[in-house]
């Protein structure tokens, strides 16, 4: 409930307590005509404030869609860094296999050549070196023995070309497979990339989701600020109608006394039976708004109980109104007489209608959660003259 509708609830409580004398037609057409529009605008404003929920449940879920790619782009920008840091490695060690690899391959070139070169001068004019160590032999045994000797050194050229070309293909092979390796790194890195730029292009799609939302539900909240305030001017025109009323008929009745010679008297209100058996949840007075926002002020007591418990009157009296009423969804409001009305909001089911006279204990209504309402429970409240007055001082 707003300030505002409880003040015009006051104020309509006040009215309901004075005796019942003629009403001008006009007054009383103005106050119905007013009540309506009032009404509608209460109306107007639940439809907007429905449409602010859900506009701004879209945003925060494109706003979670957001960030979810926005985080799947610093996951890739890891994984880009990472294959960055891999190339860099790749290229240090095929830096340092190509030095070696052209070693190799010098090296080897270098005993190929000597060998090829001793091989062809053996082929063309006889190995005139081998042939001097050979002849310069003293005996037969020597002879054998500088043959043995030459064989080995033959051999061993052969080995040495046979180790390099060995050095060299494995050399070679590492080459290949460090060019491999950073061939799939740059196939990776490009894949990485697209990525990147399709997660890019639907960032940006979103962001531009994200602010069209926002500017929508901006919007709507004008719309529910200027409502509030349409609706605060409804209610405040009734509420003026309500008292200009109230004094008529309070001049009406003071007029009527002193034809009469009398001075009214008021009785002291009496004690009040629970209307509902459960737990307060919200007493009376200042509180924080269940619904969001700053303290307000409560004008009664919140007792919890299970979906449809009979409520049953405080006090005996005269059922003033039995209807809905803007926050107070199913509301029934009773005047006890002596300047006492006791008020039974939210309720579920209502057993009783305007004008019939009812007795303390006797069932009115069910509990519900009609209205401004956060769950099941009886919003109870107890006005002296009009204005709220803390229940527990009269319960009992």
């Amino acid at each position: 409930m707003t300030r505002t509708s409880r003040t015009a609830l006051a104020a309509l409580l006040v009215f309901s307590l004075v005796p019942a004398v003629a009403m001008p037609a006009s007054i009383d057409r103005k106050i119905e005509a007013q009540r309506q529009k009032a009404q509608a605008a209460r109306a107007q404003l639940h439809q907007k404030r429905t449409e602010l929920h859900y506009a701004t449940l879209k945003v925060n879920d494109l706003q979670t869609q957001l960030a979810q790619t926005n985080s799947a782009i610093s996951r890739v920008n890891g994984r880009l860094d990472d294959l960055a840091a891999q190339q860099r490695s790749t290229e240090r060690k095929l830096w340092w296999n190509t030095i070696q690899l052209q070693a190799a391959r010098k090296s080897l070139k270098l005993h190929d050549d000597m060998l090829k070169r001793r091989l062809v001068d053996s082929y063309e004019h006889g190995d005139m070196g081998y042939l001097s160590v050979l002849l310069a032999s003293k005996s037969f045994t020597d002879f054998v023995e500088r043959w043995e000797d030459l064989r080995l050194i033959v051999a061993a050229n052969q080995r040495a070309v046979k180790t390099r070309k060995a050095a060299e293909r494995k050399v070679a092979g590492a080459q290949a497979n460090l060019q491999a390796a950073q061939a799939m790194l740059a196939q990776q890195d490009e894949a990485q990339r697209r990525a990147r730029n399709q997660l890019d292009t639907l960032a940006a799609e979103r962001q531009n989701l994200v602010d069209i939302a926002d500017a929508q539900r901006r919007h709507v909240a004008s719309q529910v600020t200027e409502i509030e305030n349409l609706s605060a001017e409804q209610e405040a025109q009734l509420e003026a109608l309500i008292v200009e009323r109230q004094r008529e008929i309070e001049a009406q009745q003071a007029a009527e006394r002193r034809a009469q010679g009398i001075v009214g008297q008021t009785s002291a209100p009496g004690v009040l039976a629970w209307p509902v058996s459960g737990t307060i949840t919200s007493p009376f007075g200042w509180r924080r708004n269940p619904f969001g926002g700053g303290m307000e002020m409560h004008p009664g007591l919140d007792i919890a109980a299970p979906m449809g418990t009979t409520v049953t009157a405080a006090a005996s009296g005269t059922i003033i109104s039995a209807g809905w009423y803007g926050g107070y969804g199913n509301y029934i409001l009773i005047d006890q007489g002596g300047g006492m009305a006791t008020g039974y909001g939210h309720l579920s089911q209502i057993f009783v209608s305007a004008g019939q006279q009812v007795q303390k204990g006797q069932a009115i209504g069910a509990v519900g959660s009609t209205g401004a309402s956060t769950g099941p429970h009886l919003h109870f409240e107890v006005r002296i003259n009009g204005k709220p007055t803390d229940p527990a001082a009269y319960l009992h």
